[in-house]
């Protein structure tokens, strides 16, 4: 199989080796020595806190508190939720052993925790008055993958929760579209990712959710990923957990709740959206290093253009540019070049000798037909904000006109499992599980979700010729 000069597998050939070896190659992770695990490194790491930033300010701005559970949860907890314990069944891991003994009751390490913030919230309220409860945890959770995959399927993964408990359906609804509208944001300002918002469809709901949110993004292989999810439990856990409260008529009522989560998958998702032959394609505003200036010239020339490069990263730093020098002079400038197209660095400027006699730097963007620019060096920090915030647009653009151009409408079955080869169906569905069940086994698509935004639309379903159950059409297509 071709590889070019860094040894990355073309996506065309083989997406997934594309994929697995960029994870490694550009220092985003690397393999944990238990099954399905992952070390996640520095420059992957400033990824996740990156975005972890951005939704935590905005989980807070909309009156949300952090907190912090337990790790380990009573198994009883989870068999308290019947439909939960068995929809999580198969993922569990269980500590049986402590102290040198066996427990008298096993522990589950938790692959989320509606089950023990249910008993927790259960303590918590007891009025009105304590409603709406709005809780978030930043947290590690596990979940025993068969088939794992860096950032997308990992045994163990890091994660936002979010737990809210309600006076009734209307406020819980309306807390579970606004954690949606939180993750679409953070995924098109921030992650430059066009994904869609909708809900799943009653085979696809996480377990003991009444309704489930969705966002979806396509990646570069036309399928899709499921990046964030906001889930309505109606009563269900407050029935098993008995979240009660005290309304203002004096009756004891069942508190409404609500979860909702984002993942490192995200980080997945960008680089599946953006990436290319050469490597990682970073969005600025996610970027650890928004520019890379890098200095050319040995000697006393090296020493001066080295000189400027950081005097020059001083001024882009307070213009608010994360900018990074990279002084590695025992590398030559051509393996630096390379080595930050790799790691998806939006701008890198270079900067020689005869740049220095000038006053120009060499500006070159991840991405475009402009290739190499001279600058002015007194200009170039007044431009890059602009420069940056171009490139972060361009981006977004890019990613909504390759998700148009790979989804359609499909009226027949052979023209959806046609389209579900490269991209999206959009198609009207019976909703009837087992129909689902059959198109998988056919296509290896499912239903992605109910575009919130789609139109008002009737008829037969694209498979079965039954009617259609949702009133408007539903997006299939092959996912992580």
């Amino acid at each position: 199989m071709a590889r070019d000069e860094r040894g990355v597998t073309p996506q065309s050939e083989d997406f997934s080796a594309w994929y697995n070896e960029l994870v490694v190659k550009a220092q985003l992770v690397d393999r944990g020595p238990a099954k399905g695990t992952m070390v996640i490194r520095p420059y992957g790491y400033r990824l996740w806190e990156m975005l972890q930033a951005e939704l935590d300010r905005r989980i807070k701005d909309t009156g949300h508190e952090n907190a912090y559970f337990p790790l380990l949860i009573p198994e009883s907890y989870l068999r308290r939720e019947a439909e939960h314990v068995e929809g999580f069944s198969p993922e569990l891991a269980v500590v049986t052993h402590a102290g040198g003994k066996e427990l008298d009751e096993p522990l589950v390490v938790r692959p989320t925790s509606e089950t023990i913030i249910g008993e927790m919230m259960a303590k918590w309220v007891s009025s009105h008055r304590d409603l709406p409860l709005l809780l978030n945890q930043w947290a590690n959770v596990v979940r025993w993958e068969l088939r794992p995959r860096m950032f997308l399927r990992t045994t163990e993964f890091l994660w936002q929760e979010g737990h809210t408990a309600h006076a009734d359906e209307a406020d819980a609804m309306r807390e579970t579209l606004l954690a949606l509208d939180l993750y679409t944001q953070v995924a098109r300002d921030i992650a430059a990712i066009p994904v869609v918002p909708g809900e799943k469809t009653p085979g696809e709901r996480f377990a003991g959710a009444v309704r489930t949110f969705t966002i979806e993004g396509m990646m570069r292989d036309g399928k899709a990923l499921q990046a964030g999810t906001s889930h309505y439990m109606g009563t269900n856990f407050a029935k098993a957990f008995e979240i009660q409260y005290t309304s203002e008529a004096g009756r004891l009522e069942l508190c409404h709740t609500t979860s909702w989560g984002m993942s490192t998958r995200m980080i997945g998702g960008v680089i599946m959206t953006h990436g290319d032959d050469k490597g990682l394609v970073l969005p600025p505003r996610l970027a650890p290093h928004q520019v890379v200036i890098v200095p050319i010239g040995r000697g006393e020339q090296g020493e001066n253009t080295l000189a400027a490069a950081r005097d020059l990263a001083g001024r882009l730093k307070a213009a608010g540019v994360r900018a990074h020098v990279d002084d590695r002079a025992q590398l030559s400038p051509g393996f630096r070049f390379n080595d930050w197209e790799l790691r998806g660095v939006p701008v890198r400027l270079e900067l020689g000798p005869r740049d220095l006699e000038s006053g120009t730097v060499v500006m070159v963007k991840r991405l475009g037909d402009e290739g190499k620019q001279p600058v002015s060096l007194t200009s170039v920090c007044d431009l890059m904000p602009g420069v940056l915030d171009d490139f972060q647009a361009f981006l977004l653009q890019r990613a909504t006109d390759f998700r148009d151009s790979h989804t359609s409408r499909a009226d027949s079955w052979d023209a959806f499992a046609e389209q579900v080869t490269s991209g999206w169906a959009s198609a009207l569905h019976c909703g009837n599980p087992a129909c689902e069940n059959e198109i998988k086994a056919k296509t290896a698509a499912t239903p992605r979700c109910i575009p919130l935004d789609g139109e008002p639309e009737t008829g037969s379903c694209v498979h079965c010729d039954a009617d259609s159950a949702y009133g408007r059409r539903v997006l299939f297509g092959r996912a992580y």
